[in-house]
């Protein structure tokens, strides 16, 4: 059976990983996930990921979660665009998650950025997920 939100697969498994204390979580492997990865590990919340290929053709993305003290780094991570509804938002109305403290992740004509870079560089987009 085909999933419908790939994303979501991604932050569930995330979410469920540093639940559980794991320091690696595996999820399978693509563009947008990769992507959004690459934001999550140049904002530090997570330590790094990398690419391994499971079987020809399959490849799978082996990500190492991060943890402080003890604690998730990540303490709520959470889907906004989903397929039966997109959110868009415009560089003007762009939101801030709890005051700046913790960020979105867009999907630009720039690539995948965070609500930071969007206003660096004057940007706005599809809103996949928020991270705190």
């Amino acid at each position: 059976m085909s999933m419908t939100d790939p994303l979501g697969d991604m932050l569930t498994r995330i979410r469920n990983g540093q639940q559980a204390r794991k320091a690696v979580v595996l999820s399978p492997s693509s563009n947008l996930r990769a992507n959004v990865l690459e934001v999550l590990k140049r904002e530090g919340y997570i330590r790094g990921f990398q690419k391994r290929e499971e079987k020809p053709g399959m490849a799978e993305l082996e990500i190492e979660l991060k943890y402080h003290e003890g604690q998730p780094v990540i303490r709520e991570i959470q889907r906004v665009s989903t397929p039966g509804r997109r959110v868009y938002s415009g560089i003007g109305d762009l939101p801030r998650v709890y005051n700046g403290l913790g960020i979105s992740i867009l999907s630009t004509p720039r690539g995948v950025l965070s609500d930071h870079e969007c206003r660096e560089h004057n940007v706005g987009g599809e809103i996949l997920c928020q991270v705190f």
